[in-house]
């Protein structure tokens, strides 16, 4: 049994960064005893350059063609605003048919629900027709800590409702958690107490991705700092004890804050495959200066192999 809501508030509340670090490291350690951190390679698709003209579909295949080539096993879809839903589904059976073994994952629970609202559908049969078209995965992101619908996310209860359909359909999805846009420590572990509760009902999730929200206007002194980013790190792996995995996040705060995290609980790297993250090698290193032994995985958490 994870820790209680009371000992993850007090855990916010405290100055003892080292010692909860080392007990969610403790907690990787039971869960995660082969000494092994993984990692996945994926690339971003537009779909919008799929359905805007012939020309543009071919050249977004010739750089699929190309990740494929390069060990991509997972393709991050993005640019289906605009999209209808028959639309969407004739674009997924091209993507599918062409790469049936490649992972197809996107749509966060905020834009089923839009997409869902858009052809008058319940975003239970909205899902249940993208996976028939191939889709595989929705994205674990969109839930808003702060109660509230806000522009690209939705309600916690919404999120939870959203997910717990995907895994009906066999859908095995992450949840992400993007924290230090004003939530309270309580609202936090409200969200952390739902996941816990959807993964006792349904056993869906792989993973939990603990994100720090951008920083307002640019300013990186106003974010997150690292303390709170390795804190509400490992206050998530003590919480959540029924979720397999704990991802590490290489965003702005760099890939020392990354190796940070792998002693804080976290025992998964994210993925590479984009200019925008780091490469693979540098992954690996991270991993392996940390202590840990690199394995690539793909994109519902299954070992593809050690490197």
């Amino acid at each position: 049994m994870g820790i209680s809501r009371e000992q993850a508030l007090d855990c916010f509340r405290s100055d003892d960064l080292v010692g909860i670090g080392m007990e969610a490291d403790a907690v990787r350690r039971s869960l995660h005893p082969e000494g092994v951190v993984s990692y996945a390679v994926s690339r971003e698709i537009d779909l919008g350059a799929l359905r805007s003209d012939s020309e543009a579909s071919e050249n977004c295949f010739a750089e699929i063609d190309d990740a494929v080539d390069q060990g991509c096993t997972c393709a991050r879809l993005a640019g289906w605003f605009g999209a209808g839903l028959a639309q969407l589904e004739v674009t997924l059976r091209e993507v599918k048919q062409r790469y049936p073994p490649i992972w197809l994952e996107g749509l966060s629970a905020a834009e089923v629900i839009a997409l869902a609202r858009s052809c008058c559908l319940e975003p239970s049969e909205t899902l249940k027709r993208l996976r028939g078209a191939g889709l595989d995965a929705i994205g674990g992101n969109s839930a808003s800590l702060l109660g509230v619908d806000r522009l690209g996310h939705c309600t916690v209860p919404d999120w939870i409702a959203v997910h717990r359909a995907a895994h009906a359909l066999g859908m095995t999805t992450a949840a992400a958690m993007t924290f230090g846009a004003g939530e309270t420590p309580e609202q936090r572990v409200d969200f952390l107490d739902a996941v816990r509760s959807l993964q006792e009902e349904t056993g869906g999730l792989a993973a939990f991705v603990p994100t720090a929200a951008p920083a307002p206007n640019g300013r990186e002194l106003d974010g997150v700092t690292a303390v709170e980013l390795l804190k509400t790190l490992a206050i998530s792996r003590m919480f959540l004890d029924n979720v397999a995995n704990v991802q590490a996040t290489a965003t702005s705060a760099g890939l020392k804050v990354l190796q940070a995290e792998l002693r804080f609980g976290a025992n998964d790297a994210g993925s590479v495959g984009s200019a925008k993250e780091a490469s693979e090698e540098d992954l690996r290193r991270i991993i392996r200066d940390a202590g840990f032994m690199p394995v690539e995985r793909d994109a519902p958490y299954r070992t593809l192999f050690l490197n």
